[in-house]
């Protein structure tokens, strides 16, 4: 068999194995789809759940993934931006350095459960938070950060190394370098991996289990003051986020409607992750042709 024969074989099986891959995730996201769909609408969206009765709804659960993924995110991206620029433009290349770098890399690899048990355990019972919002937004910005320094460190070592030379060239400093002409250059990739990071994490439950908790107390929606016990603002109150319910109604069995519920809130937990992850490739592309000046 000729070279060109093998490589045409290659290419069909690599072909047939991503066509694979893709109706798998077609035929997944059209069954979620198809069997929450009907059962999503605005008071399905809006109104709290229901344990021993049916007609309810996520609408706390959905506030508390949001909110949840707000804190966590703000805790997450200053830490993961002056990681990964300190690792990608002042740290020397060492054994320190390495070690450091193989840290990350394995911290990203960790099972979301273990994440949780340690979150559980420092933050829960260690810092006594209790379950509560804070507990989880810390756990998960321990389960995001090292994706996001990750993410940043290669974002800025794309960068080309004459744009370093350009702007030390011009007077710039190191650090006016690196925060006027490096971090611009990098910031699509960044953008784009910061909300792809948030999407994932607001699809996270196992994590959230030990820390947020499983329950959702009534909220006072209109009263915000962050320290009131029924304010949606409170970060010390107990959250059941959108992921957990689903997990924790489909294990009680102690709902009517169970099936609709589960069926729904999965509808809108993927659509929601499909927006994130579609509008982090086009809000990247948007900003780079921004910054760039491309059509």
């Amino acid at each position: 068999m000729n070279v060109k024969r093998q490589d045409k074989i290659a290419t069909v099986v690599l072909y047939l194995i991503s066509g694979m891959i893709i109706l798998i995730l077609a035929a997944l996201l059209l069954y979620i789809l198809a069997a929450g769909l009907p059962h999503v609408s605005w008071h399905f969206l809006t109104s709290p759940a229901r344990a021993f009765e049916a007609g309810g709804g996520i609408g706390i659960q959905l506030f508390n993934s949001l909110y949840l993924l707000v804190l966590a995110m703000l805790i997450s991206m200053p830490i993961s931006l002056g990681a990964g620029i300190y690792l990608s433009e002042y740290a020397k290349k060492n054994w320190r350095t390495t070690f450091v770098q193989t840290a990350i890399e394995i911290l990203s690899s960790l099972p979301s459960v273990v994440v949780g048990l340690f979150g559980f355990l420092i933050f829960v019972v260690q810092f006594k938070f209790g379950f509560s919002i804070l507990s989880g937004a810390l756990a998960l910005t321990f389960f995001n950060l090292p994706l996001l320094t990750r993410n940043v460190e290669e974002s800025l070592a794309s960068v080309q190394g004459s744009q370093r030379e350009a702007g030390l060239a011009l007077g710039l400093s190191r650090f006016e370098t690196v925060t006027r002409v490096i971090v611009p250059e990098a910031l699509p990739g960044i953008t784009t991996g910061m909300i792809l990071g948030a999407g994932r994490v607001f699809g996270e439950a196992a994590a959230l289990i030990y820390t947020a908790g499983q329950s959702a107390p009534a909220l006072d929606f209109s009263n915000w003051n962050p320290f009131y016990i029924a304010s949606p603002l409170n970060p010390l109150r107990p959250a059941e986020t959108l992921a957990v319910h689903i997990w924790k109604i489909n294990s009680e069995g102690i709902m009517p409607d169970v099936a609709a519920v589960s069926a729904g809130a999965s509808a809108v937990l993927v659509i929601v992750v499909l927006i994130f992850n579609l509008s982090a490739r086009w809000f990247g592309k948007w900003l780079f042709k921004k910054m760039t000046g491309g059509d």
